[in-house]
C-alpha cells in the first residue's frame, strides 16, 4: 500500500508522531511538508498511490490530483463540521462556543466539502485562549489520526459519520476582518475579538488610526 503524507513545515510534536506511526506500519510512505507561501509542487500533481493523507496541511490540493488516488484521500482538519476552512478556533471562541472538535473527511476540490468519515468533540471552557484550545484540538487530531490509520493497518472499511458541513468554509480574509478594532465598537465586541485572536508570536487585534496601525499587545494591556 503506498501513502502521501501531506503536512506543514515546521517542528511539531504532533505531526511527528502521525507520520512516525505511517512508517512504523506501511513500507511505502512519501512526506511532503509544505512551506508557508509555497505553491503545490508539480511533480505531485501526477502521483500515483492508493492513499493520499492531509495532516494541517494549507495546500488546496489539486483536483487532478484528488481524481488519481486510487483509494481514498484523507484530510484531518483541526475544526468540527461546523468550522470548515481556516481560522476555525478563532472563530468558535469568538462565537462563544461551549463544545468543539476535529473532523476527518474525504477530500474534494472545493476545501473542507467532502464526505465526512469522522469527528470527536471536547468541551471548550471559559478559560480557554486560542493557544490553548489549538493544543488540545492537536491532541484530538492526533487521537483521531491513530483511530483512522489503525482501520487503514486492519484493511478495515472507513466509518461513514452521518454528520454534514454546516456552512462554506471561513477565508483567510475573514480572520484578517476579525482582528480589526473599532473605534465605535463597544467594549464586549472588542474583547470577543481579542480573545479569538491573540496568539503567541501572531499578529492580533489591532485598530488603525490615520492610517496607521496600532497592535494589541496583551502582556501590557490586562485592564481588559
Amino acid at each position: 500500500m503506498s501513502i502521501l503524507l501531506l503536512g506543514k513545515q515546521r517542528e511539531d510534536f504532533y505531526f511527528e508522531k502521525a507520520q512516525d506511526f505511517l512508517i512504523q506500519n506501511f513500507p511505502e510512505v512519501e512526506i511532503v511538508l509544505a512551506k508557508p507561501g509555497e505553491p503545490f509542487p508539480e511533480k505531485y500533481r501526477a502521483w500515483d498511490g492508493d492513499y493520499l493523507i492531509s495532516y494541517l496541511c494549507p495546500w488546496v490540493i489539486p483536483k487532478e490530483l484528488l481524481q488519481r488516488v486510487r483509494i481514498a484521500s484523507i484530510n484531518f482538519h483541526p475544526g468540527p463540521p461546523e468550522y470548515p476552512g481556516t481560522g476555525c478556533t478563532n472563530f468558535a471562541l469568538y462565537n462563544g462556543e461551549t463544545v468543539y472538535g476535529v473532523t476527518c473527511h474525504h477530500m474534494a476540490p472545493e476545501v473542507d466539502s467532502g464526505k465526512i468519515i469522522a469527528v470527536r468533540r471536547f468541551p471548550v471552557f471559559a478559560t480557554d485562549t486560542v493557544y490553548s484550545l489549538t493544543q488540545r484540538c492537536y491532541a484530538y487530531l492526533l487521537a483521531l489520526f491513530y483511530d483512522i490509520v489503525s482501520l487503514l493497518i486492519q484493511n478495515e472499511p472507513l466509518p461513514k459519520s452521518g454528520e454534514t458541513w454546516k456552512r462554506k468554509a471561513y477565508r483567510r480574509a475573514e480572520l484578517e476582518a476579525l482582528k480589526r478594532i473599532e473605534l465605535d465598537m463597544p467594549l464586549e465586541e472588542i474583547k470577543r475579538r481579542i480573545r479569538a485572536v491573540t496568539y503567541p508570536g501572531y499578529p492580533g487585534a489591532y485598530v488603525e488610526i490615520g492610517g496607521i496601525r496600532f497592535d494589541y499587545n496583551p502582556e501590557t494591556n490586562q485592564t481588559l
